[in-house]
């Protein structure tokens, strides 16, 4: 089948749904599929208000048009709600293409964290956006109850994976500061929460790995944790093994990649016990959810490394990308 991704989150940007997209098109390549992806590397471009860093594309109506033609593609997916996801869902509707959707961020609350944005406003946007698809792919039960509950429709899951060859236990003598290493992978910005972590009163030594808005300023109030900006493949998992606790201080992803990679290097996880961290480890997974983020790090500490090594070996790219297979529609 030839199968193509557009998607407004896209190389060089890392984050959780570039991984996941990155790594669901290898799989299914792997499967015998023919896979392409239109991203925003493609087009003029400027920069995400707020996120410099990212950038959006501008006007990619006709352009786009063209690329999807030239594809010649089987199946649609249209993975995030930003310019090219209107622009790609406008022209399936005029050529009466079937497509499927993903709802990866919870962008109603992001938004709510930057503006007075109602959220129902920013719902009622998404709805409009997804109400057409032939699948919505969702990555837990919780999203998928969340967005029922919304009014969202044909809603099916698409779970993830991790890479349990590259995120293995390794020394943990990469690290030489004070123990226990409490660490953040993500982006450093309001909407990950990340200063519940920062503010933490817990014994050792802080790590950020990662970049974003917040930065420079967080790492001039915070001097005594150690900000290491962003890393990636080999380099960033070291920074998992080496580490003694995975601290997941979100509130609104609706994953969290970046606790199963934690947890196949055999780091524990703490976190707020919210969608995401309940879906993936739940209450008897190894790690530690409260409300208290503080009390889930001394919990997390206790949690042995080995269980959480075996409880990411369960979970596979490969049956990721099956279960996305099994949601995929044709376009005619």
């Amino acid at each position: 089948m030839r199968i193509l991704f557009i998607t407004d989150a896209w190389h060089p940007q890392i984050n959780g749904v570039v991984r996941t997209l990155s790594t669901t098109g290898q799989e299914l390549e792997k499967l015998g599929h023919d896979v392409g992806f239109i991203g925003p590397d493609q087009f003029r471009t400027m920069p995400l208000p707020g996120y410099s860093e990212i950038r959006v594309a501008l006007n990619p109506g006709r352009r786009l048009e063209r690329l999807i033609a030239d594809f010649g593609p089987q199946a649609i997916h249209i993975a995030t709600e930003g310019p090219l996801g209107w622009a790609a869902r406008a022209f399936c509707r005029k050529e009466r293409l079937a497509y499927t959707t993903s709802y990866h961020t919870r962008f109603p609350e992001y938004l709510a964290e930057r503006a007075p944005i109602p959220l129902a406003l920013s719902y009622a946007m998404l709805r409009r956006f997804h109400r057409t698809s032939a699948a919505v792919m969702v990555a837990t039960q919780s999203i998928a109850s969340s967005l029922a509950d919304r009014g969202f429709g044909n809603i099916r899951r698409w779970s993830r994976g991790v890479d349990t060859e590259l995120f293995r236990p390794r020394a943990k003598d990469f690290i030489q500061d004070p123990r226990p290493i409490s660490l953040y992978v993500g982006r450093v910005a309001v909407e990950k929460n990340i200063e519940a972590f920062l503010a933490l009163d817990i014994p050792g030594t802080k790590y950020v790995v990662g970049g974003g808005p917040m930065f420079e300023m967080l790492r001039r109030r915070y001097p005594k944790v150690r900000f290491v900006g962003p890393h990636h493949g080999d380099e960033l998992a070291k920074y998992y093994a080496a580490s003694d606790v995975f601290v997941f201080p979100s509130k609104t992803d609706t994953f969290g990649l970046v606790i199963l990679e934690a947890l196949a290097c055999g780091v524990p996880v703490a976190a707020y016990p919210v969608a995401g961290p309940i879906d993936v480890i739940g209450k008897d997974g190894p790690g530690a959810l409260d409300t208290n983020l503080g009390r889930a790090v001394t919990r997390a500490l206790d949690v042995s490394p080995d269980s959480c090594r075996e409880f990411a070996l369960a979970h596979s790219w490969q049956a990721a990308a099956h279960q996305f297979l099994s949601n995929v529609h044709p376009c005619r």
